[in-house]
C-alpha cells in the first residue's frame, strides 16, 4: 500500500488518453489528426462530466469531472472487491476521479485505458473482517484480516471504486462542496468538481468494487492470503 497523495499526478490525468495517440505521418495530415484527437479528448470529458456515480447513501450522488485523481500510480486495471461487516471512519471525503492505466495495458479494451471512479478518503479508519479478493481467472486471490478481537485500521486511507453499498450514517455532512476545497482528510479534487465530506463515516455492510487503494499507514491483523475458488 502506498501513502495517499494530498494533491493529484500531472501524469495521471485524462490529457493522456494513451490508445488515442495518431501515429506519425507528414506535416498536414498530422496536424488533421491532431485536431481530431483533440476532438475525442474533449468528448470523453464531456461524457465524464456527464456521468453520475452512486454513493454510500440512499439519494446521494456526485457529478464527476476528470483531473480528480485518488492515487499517483497506473493501476492494473483489474477490479478487486472489498467486504468488512462495518467501517467507522473520521475525517471523511468523496469526490469524482479518472484512474489511468499503464499504456498498452491488455486490460484497457474500448476504455482508453481510463477507469470512472469514486474517490473516498478518510483520515482515520478501522474495519471489521476485511475480505478482499481479485479474480484471476478460474481462481481468486483472497485476502482477510481483522476477524478476531483487533480490527484493520488505516491512516490516509483512500478507495477509487465504481461500485460502493452498504448502510451508511455519517455526521456533519457537507453535500455540493467544491473538491479544491475539502478540509476533513487530506485528499483534495481540483477547483470546480462536486464533492461531499463529513466529521464521522459509519458504513455496514460495506462492498466496493475497487481499482485502487491507498494508505499512509495499514495494520491488518490476523492476515490470512490464499488462492480461493469463491471471492468475498
Amino acid at each position: 500500500m502506498a501513502s495517499s497523495p494530498d494533491v493529484p499526478s500531472t501524469g495521471n490525468t485524462p490529457e493522456n488518453p494513451g490508445s488515442d495517440t495518431p501515429s506519425e505521418a507528414p506535416h498536414t495530415a498530422g496536424t488533421r489528426a491532431g485536431g481530431a484527437r483533440r476532438g475525442r479528448v474533449r468528448a470523453r470529458r464531456a461524457a465524464v462530466m456527464a456521468v453520475p456515480a452512486t454513493l454510500v447513501a440512499a439519494g446521494l450522488a456526485v457529478l464527476t469531472a476528470h483531473g480528480a485523481l485518488g492515487v499517483q500510480f497506473a493501476i492494473s486495471g483489474m477490479p478487486f472487491t472489498v467486504t468488512a461487516t462495518e467501517l467507522n471512519g473520521t475525517g471523511f471525503e468523496q469526490f469524482g476521479a479518472l484512474d489511468n492505466m499503464a499504456e498498452g495495458s491488455p486490460n484497457a479494451g474500448d476504455s482508453g485505458g481510463q477507469v470512472l471512479v469514486v474517490t473516498s478518503a478518510m483520515k482515520n479508519a478501522t474495519l471489521t473482517k476485511l475480505c478482499q479478493s481479485v479474480d484471476l481467472g478460474g481462481t481468486n486471490l483472497l485476502i482477510t484480516a481483522g476477524s478476531g478481537a483487533q480490527k484493520v485500521s488505516a491512516t490516509d486511507l483512500t478507495t477509487d471504486s465504481t461500485e460502493l453499498s452498504g448502510d451508511a450514517a455519517f455526521d456533519n455532512i457537507e453535500i455540493g462542496n467544491d473538491a479544491s476545497t475539502l478540509t476533513k482528510a487530506r485528499a483534495k479534487g481540483p477547483i470546480g468538481v462536486f464533492s461531499q465530506q463529513a466529521d464521522t463515516v459509519r458504513i455496514a455492510h460495506l462492498r466496493q468494487v475497487n481499482y485502487a487503494t491507498t494508505a499512509g499507514v495499514f495494520k491488518l491483523p490476523g492476515l490470512k492470503l490464499r488462492f480461493s475458488d469463491s471471492g468475498c
